[in-house]
């Protein structure tokens, strides 16, 4: 593991912005970073030809004396589920072989106007269903500390890539906890923005309502470098929300802050060593001078149970598109429309993505919406009003990220509940749609764990310069 075989991201755009650097030799490094470090499984596609053909672009435009963007010549690798030009984009799943993107992410887009360049595809659990990236159907991404242990999930291929070293910075996408998770399990930064702060159009939908696009980065200072570009409305989605006018991170302020201990969040279930890591970071707290006070918030205790049944129910709909008949696998052997679609489907569909679907279908179905999803969605708002009536006492929460480490690659393999428990302390962020991020906190055998801070809705900046400040002490 190397995380820091690269200098800052501002030392590489001000290299490159120079001409010290330019920005081929930065994409064959992270080319041959990729290529050395295969073994991890950490990228399903390097993309050279498009990425080398863009670095020479931005060679040009520092060569003729222009500005060549807040990330001139910085690489970077995008989860699978993005729509990127040069290399099929299939969120890990055999159903969207073969398909090529007719159009870039806005995300991608936007990086890319500034100067950073795409030079990959990571893996993930296909769909991003699922927390140890054992679900693709591209193979098992092994942990950067310890190549018998999953690196957290789904987002797993864009944190191996980060704490490998690959690349300054990775993309991935948070539905309940998956840039935060394999965060925690492979040792980097994981950020989740406030729902709708950045665009999903052009990324592989999971669940509508939950889905944000995420960053995995080596501190929250780089992390708001990224979101600085990323942030704001689109035309193209319509969730997306109005953004604050910066959202780097300044030198420090010394202004002390009231933090909320998640009482929940600290007591059975959770990994004693764990534990005392996420406590000692918590003394870290108080002896910066900041308030520290117990909170409790009874309804995350069932936050689990009703994102499992609201977040099935919209993977339902969301992957009724896939049948096999406009694009992606369709069965070659199929003699009508109906085993057409039963035989794509049961194909290219892995077991996660199949039990999903049949969760989501029943709780949406006549007899049992009442039953299920109407009682998860009242759930769910007591879950934002909690937020929301908490934050009017704290100015953040902090816990456990996870509550045990990187779990061995199969430990979960016939226990699909234990693997969905590991999601207990991540998915009521997604369900109250506020912003939180997971930063290293010590380790346990080698093994690396995750304090997550959450903040109140749209204090995304607030987030990342308390984080950056506990982390990085500025």
């Amino acid at each position: 593991m190397n995380k820091d075989s690269w200098p800052s991201i501002e030392a590489i755009v001000a290299a490159v912005q120079s001409g010290k650097e330019t920005a081929l030799s930065n994409v064959d490094k992270a080319l041959e970073n990729i290529d050395s470090h295969k073994e991890f499984n950490a990228v399903i596609v390097s993309l050279p030809e498009n990425a080398r053909a863009r670095a020479r672009q931005i060679d040009e435009i520092v060569a003729s004396g222009k500005n060549a963007g807040k990330l001139a010549g910085v690489p970077f690798i995008a989860k699978d589920n993005f729509l990127v030009f040069g290399a099929d984009t299939t969120a890990a799943s055999n159903i969207l072989r073969g398909f090529d993107a007719p159009y870039q992410a806005t995300a991608i887009e936007k990086l890319e106007a500034e100067g950073a360049i795409c030079v990959a595809k990571a893996n993930l659990d296909a769909f991003a269903h699922g927390g140890s990236t054992e679900n693709s159907d591209f193979g098992t991404t092994l942990n950067p500390h310890d190549p018998t242990r999953v690196p957290g999930g789904s987002s797993g291929g864009s944190a191996a890539s980060v704490a490998l070293g690959l690349t300054p910075f990775a993309l991935g996408t948070d539905t309940g906890g998956s840039c935060r998770e394999p965060a925690s399990f492979s040792g980097c930064v994981g950020y989740k923005p406030t729902y709708g702060l950045v665009s999903r159009y052009g990324v592989v939908a999971m669940a509508s309502s939950t889905d944000v696009v995420g960053i995995l980065a080596r501190t929250p200072k780089e992390t708001g470098l990224v979101l600085d570009i990323l942030a704001g409305k689109d035309a193209y989605d319509s969730t997306t929300i109005e953004r604050s006018k910066s959202y780097l991170v300044e030198k420090k302020n010394n202004v002390l802050k009231k933090v909320g201990v998640i009482k929940e969040f600290m007591g059975d279930g959770v990994d004693p060593a764990v534990l005392a890591c996420i406590e000692r970071s918590i003394d870290d707290l108080k002896k910066a001078g900041h308030e520290v006070v117990e909170v409790s918030m009874p309804s995350l205790e069932l936050a689990l149970a009703a994102y499992y049944i609201i977040v099935p129910a919209e993977i339902s709909s969301n992957l009724s598109r896939y049948d096999g008949q406009r694009y992606g696998f369709s069965a070659p052997d199929a003699s009508s429309v109906d085993e057409s679609y039963a035989k794509s489907r049961g194909v290219g569909f892995g077991a996660e993505a199949k039990r999903r679907i049949i969760i989501g279908t029943y709780v949406l179905s006549s007899g049992y919406y009442d039953a299920y999803y109407k009682k998860a969605a009242k759930l769910r708002t007591k879950i934002v009003n909690e937020f929301e009536e908490t934050f009017k006492t704290v100015d953040f929460l902090v816990g456990p990220t996870a509550p045990k480490t990187a779990p061995l690659i199969g430990e979960f393999s016939d226990d699909p509940l234990s693997m969905y428990l590991l999601d207990i302390m991540t998915v009521p962020v997604n369900l109250a749609g506020v912003p939180a991020i997971s930063v290293p906190s010590g380790n346990v055998d080698g093994m690396p764990v995750g304090l997550q801070i959450i903040a109140p809705m749209k204090q995304d900046k607030e987030l990342l310069q308390f984080a950056s400040e506990f982390t990085e002490g500025l």
